[in-house]
């Protein structure tokens, strides 16, 4: 009896027994199932994480990219600046040394106008019938306007330079020659006396004069044409004495020797 009762209740217990298993193995796969999702979820966030870490890097370097081409640009600016800069001042430069150079001929230019206009104020050092001295330009242009005159034969107008010319520049050392000249002009007028006093005006004032010879030789005549002969001859001997060895000396000889 007891033996009967019990077989039956056994499938039953046996059934909850695998209910029970199933319930505890659905359980197991349950946990196990819940536990692969938040693995996943923790793995997913850490990607996220990462995904956003490194999207604020790119942003990050994008923007430091930006800001470095910003720089670029700014500097390439600059140097193109510095460039035309350059350029200007290489032309303002080349134009400066052409300003220089331009001052610095007209000055040259200037200088050597101004030392021309100079020399024309300035003595130079002449030589007129073997006597060397210095003369200003002036006085050169004077003595030989006169002595063109007494050239062409004009011997009033010869006669009027000469002796103008001795009245200006008493000091000149072309003086002497001027009395020469001015003697011969008054000669050729025939205006013996004054030629007489011309070329003894020489002959004091310049006695070892180049010319004096022929003075004294020139005084001799005018004494001869004033028909004075023994002022004359006297004027020959003394000149034969003061110049023994001038052509001038020579013709006195001969002309004293035709003086009676």
């Amino acid at each position: 009896m007891p033996m009967r009762h019990l077989q039956p209740r056994l499938p039953s217990v046996v059934a909850r027994a695998a209910a029970a298993l199933v319930l505890l193995a659905a359980g197991s796969a349950a946990q196990a199932g819940l536990f692969d999702d938040d693995e996943a979820r923790r793995a997913i966030l850490e990607i996220r994480q990462r995904i956003d870490g490194n999207t604020q890097q790119i942003t990050r370097l994008t923007g430091e990219n930006t800001e470095l081409r910003r720089s670029l640009l700014t500097l390439q600016s600059q140097i193109e600046a510095l460039r035309a800069d350059q350029a200007t001042m290489r032309g303002q430069n080349e134009q400066l040394q052409r300003d220089v150079s331009d001052l610095q001929r007209r000055q040259k230019d200037m200088a050597q106008g101004v030392d021309d206009r100079l020399r024309q104020f300035e003595p130079a050092q002449v030589t007129v019938d073997g006597a060397q001295f210095n003369a200003a330009p002036a006085e050169k242009q004077d003595y030989e306007a006169a002595l063109a005159v007494f050239r062409q034969g004009d011997f009033n107008g010869a006669q009027n330079a000469f002796n103008g010319f001795v009245q200006k520049y008493p000091k000149s050392g072309y003086v002497p020659s001027s009395l020469f000249w001015l003697g011969n002009s008054q000669y050729a007028n025939r205006a013996y006396k004054e030629a007489v006093v011309s070329f003894k005006q020489l002959l004091t004032q310049a006695p070892n004069h180049p010319r004096a010879p022929e003075a004294a030789l020139a005084i001799a005549n005018c004494q001869a044409e004033l028909k004075d002969t023994k002022a004359a001859r006297k004027t020959l001997e003394d000149l034969m004495k003061a110049y023994p060895q001038s052509e001038a000396a020579t013709a006195a000889r001969e002309r004293l020797a035709r003086l009676k």
